[in-house]
């Protein structure tokens, strides 16, 4: 792979976790509050209807088993163990344990894959985490053991979703295989959705356009790019560039909401920088 396809790939896998950045946001501020998982179905189940009339493929029988567990791991299991540690810990907090996903990703790419990972590949990582923390972390966060289990579940499932992404192949064109695991991943969230929430008694304009929003852009375009990105790069690149989404948020939150930016949050947010930058060199310098 030349280095200018191989820049390309990054930036366009980049986009992904900078539209994740902007799910805060969005949710806070345009959909009806306390309904997590409804949020969850209707960005992923509709994404996943509208991609499969496009691409019109079923997998072969082969196949199923680990297109449900991929959807599982990338869509299912790490939405929920999301929103229940966005429900139980503070949004820095969180957001700095979800950030160890890279850290999972080196050490399945050496237990699992049997693969050697740079010294530089590890202390950029590493960099990454603590940059988030600068970034986002507040004081008065509280830990809470389930919101903590949760958030660090999460960044496991979707740190295992994206090194089996990689290695196993699925014979779908790109559209098929993201919409088949939105499609699954939504079906095994909605149980959830049904039994904790129920339905806004009255959508809005505003409600409408950030679902809408969630599930062409967050959905849609962001996972589809993303599992481009699992597809053409290797499993710690893709990874480190989720570091992304905490700056978006953080960006945002300064921009639209009123946070504070000191100089802990810009060293936090130059680490991060750096972390992404140092990750990919590493990757391709082997």
């Amino acid at each position: 792979m030349s280095t200018s396809h191989s820049l390309r790939d990054v930036l366009l896998t980049a986009l992904a976790p900078l539209i994740w950045g902007s799910t805060y946001w969005v949710t806070t501020q345009f959909l009806p509050p306390d309904r997590p998982f409804t949020a969850a179905v209707l960005r992923c189940l509709p994404a996943g209807v509208l991609l499969l009339l496009w691409a019109r493929r079923l997998p072969q029988m082969a196949e199923w088993a680990k297109i449900a567990l991929l959807a599982f791991l990338n869509i299912g299991f790490f939405q929920a163990m999301l929103f229940v540690a966005a429900y139980r810990l503070p949004g820095g907090l969180a957001a700095i344990l979800s950030s160890t996903q890279i850290l999972m990703v080196l050490l399945l790419v050496w237990l699992v894959g049997r693969e050697p990972v740079t010294k530089g590949a590890w202390l950029f990582a590493v960099l990454g985490v603590v940059g988030v923390a600068l970034l986002v972390l507040s004081p008065q966060a509280k830990a809470d053991v389930l919101g903590i289990v949760a958030a660090l579940s999460g960044a496991a499932s979707m740190a295992t979703g994206v090194f089996f992404g990689k290695r196993w192949r699925v014979d779908l064109p790109l559209l098929a295989l993201t919409g088949w695991q939105l499609l699954l991943g939504g079906v095994m969230l909605l149980p959830l959705a049904l039994w904790r929430e129920s339905l806004p008694p009255q959508l809005t304009l505003s409600h409408v356009g950030g679902y809408l929003y969630l599930c062409l852009l967050g959905a849609v375009l962001a996972y589809a790019l993303y599992f481009r990105g699992i597809a053409k790069l290797p499993p710690a690149a893709v990874s480190s560039l989720g570091l992304l989404s905490p700056v978006c948020a953080f960006v945002l939150g300064w921009l639209f909401l009123g946070q504070s930016m000191n100089a802990a949050a810009l060293v936090g947010f130059a680490l991060v920088l750096l972390s992404v930058f140092g990750v990919q060199r590493a990757v391709y310098s082997k």
